[in-house]
């Protein structure tokens, strides 16, 4: 998959599409796409990487906690906003 690095601007070849939407890994391997030689492979922080568009990878495949508030207020009841809002034991 090709994606960008937000701090070059340049593209980066990602293989491991597992790797990359698992959120309990915060790396990925990939390899820079310059000029006409293959590049070595490289680590890639996830959160410097960015669809082509300029979109940010989505936040369910680098934050493995991405859904925490959501269940605490399913499961107790209770909105955010709320002043009883569950905090967690």
């Amino acid at each position: 998959m090709l994606l960008r690095d937000a701090g070059s601007n340049h593209l980066v070849d990602v293989a491991d599409i597992v790797t990359l939407a698992n959120p309990y890994e915060l790396t990925v391997v990939g390899r820079y796409l310059w000029g006409e030689e293959v590049q070595d492979p490289e680590v890639f922080d996830k959160e410097q990487l960015q669809f082509l568009s300029g979109e940010s990878l989505p936040r369910c495949w680098h934050d493995s906690r991405y859904r925490d508030r959501e269940v605490r207020r399913i499961k107790c009841g209770t909105k955010v906003d709320d002043s009883d809002y569950y905090q967690g034991a």
